[in-house]
């Protein structure tokens, strides 16, 4: 009988895991554009000010902005910090930073988060917009949360009950349609040396957002990434292709590696979760790249609240630097070209489950309200010790409406290092693109882009 009583309740559990979690309710959706942006931000400014009220965000580019160029000016280079927190100050306002924020300045005297005046500067296409409105009635997760339904191009939980809807929020978030850049990523060593860990051209491509008519089906590929590697000499002619769809248990990520030592291209289902990852020499695993990347599966999320923090935001200084060497320092990157504003986020935490393996046994995740970008993340280890720390460098687009994050760093806080990745300043900056063809994304294209 007691094996019976355990079999229902297995069976059970698992019925319930499958079921689609419900929308909100019309009262709470007619918050949106009121008392909430469209994207579920707060609109009206924070208590004392310092976070101003919405306004529509960044949607005229400033004096000396070329159009069509992919060099975007600061248009914020004129002002001056509000605040500087240190090793020394630190603790007065550890409750407004990141753990790691507060390591790297209770540990190096030469670190510091310069504060600037807060700019509300996300703006989004009003089909965007409108889609996230519908999604606030109709979205659904599933499996646990592990998958989403009913979604059009937008945000698709922009009044988030779980954890899981608000990193959904993230990872289907509006970035533009196809974007092409050169990059570099840098590794930092203990000892301050700054080492080349790759060059490469990158695709990246939401495909969703090409029909912005289209509900998101379970096979649906969201986001995929082509990388064809240049540099060092090492790592040249190589290249790799991943795909990732909106129901993983479904389908699966998809990646294809080429090795010009092979002269093939092969499946390489390892290209997920905590395997490291060669662009970064090892120094961040998969899903470190963009803060966070890939299936949800592992981990149990829980939506641990809103708070006002002190993140990085409107980094134009280190995005369209076009001199590497000026970023990276001894232990952390040059304070002068991180810019640092007091922003609302979302905090996310992931914590293993049971049968589950990872590197990483807890993680925890600050999202920005206005744009869903995660602009920062702690990583822990199987002992409860602090691991490793993620930021992402935003800034918006303002000639196409877009926010972008693709630079972005890791922290080793037990090994000493650091990389930077998505160095983009060198070779002209972000460039949105027309979407490339099918045949483009195919694993035979992926051969020639790698041939050296």
């Amino acid at each position: 009988m007691k094996f019976v009583h355990t079999l229902i309740a297995a069976s059970l559990a698992v019925a319930i895991a499958g079921q689609a979690n419900a929308a909100v309710s019309a009262d709470e959706a007619a918050k949106l554009g009121t008392s909430l942006t469209k994207v579920g931000a707060d609109m009206a400014a924070s208590a004392d000010g310092s976070i101003p009220a919405y306004q529509g965000g960044l949607t005229t580019p400033p004096a000396g902005f070329k159009s069509g160029d992919s060099m975007r000016p600061d248009p914020f280079a004129g002002e001056k910090p509000l605040l500087t927190i240190d090793g020394k100050n630190v603790d007065q306002y550890k409750d407004q930073l990141s753990a790691t924020t507060v390591e790297l300045a209770k540990r190096f005297p030469t670190f510091r988060v310069d504060v600037y005046p807060t700019h509300r500067s996300v703006a989004l296409p009003q089909n965007v917009l409108d889609n996230t409105l519908k999604n606030a009635a109709n979205a659904q997760s599933k499996e646990g949360g592990t998958a989403v339904d009913n979604v059009l191009p937008g945000i698709p939980f922009p009044i988030p009950k779980t954890g899981a809807e608000a990193m959904w929020n993230f990872l289907l978030r509006y970035q533009g349609v196809s974007i092409a850049s050169k990059y570099d990523s840098w590794n930092v060593d203990a000892a301050g040396t700054a080492t080349l860990s790759t060059t490469g051209q990158a695709h990246i491509s939401y495909p969703i957002y090409e029909d912005m008519s289209k509900p998101i089906g379970a096979k649906d590929t969201y986001y995929q990434m082509k990388l064809a590697y240049t540099a060092p000499a090492r790592r040249a002619g190589e290249a790799i292709m991943l795909r990732d769809a909106a129901n993983p248990l479904v389908q699966p990520r998809s990646a294809w590696q080429y090795l010009p030592g092979q002269r093939r291209v092969k499946l390489a289902p390892n290209l997920a979760y905590d395997t490291p990852n060669p662009g970064t020499s090892g120094s961040g695993t998969y899903d470190d790249v963009f803060v966070f990347n890939g299936a949800l599966d592992r981990y149990d999320w829980t939506l641990v609240g809103k708070k006002e923090m002190y993140v990085p935001y409107n980094t134009y200084s280190l995005t369209y630097q076009a001199d590497p060497k000026k970023l990276t320092t001894p232990n952390h990157l040059n304070p002068d070209h991180v810019r640092w504003e007091k922003h609302r986020v979302w905090v996310v935490e992931g914590k293993l489950k049971g049968n589950a393996r990872h590197i990483y046994h807890k993680r925890r995740f600050y999202l920005d309200e206005d744009s869903w970008v995660a602009l920062a993340s702690d990583q822990y280890d199987a002992r409860g010790q602090l691991y490793r720390g993620s930021f992402a460098f935003l800034t918006q687009s303002y000639d196409k409406q877009t926010p972008d994050a693709t630079p972005f760093m890791i922290y080793d806080l037990i090994g000493g290092t650091y990389n930077i990745n998505g160095v983009v300043g060198p070779y002209g900056g972000i460039r949105y693109i027309d979407p490339l063809s099918k045949t483009q994304w195919s694993p035979e294209a992926l051969a020639g882009a790698g041939i050296r």
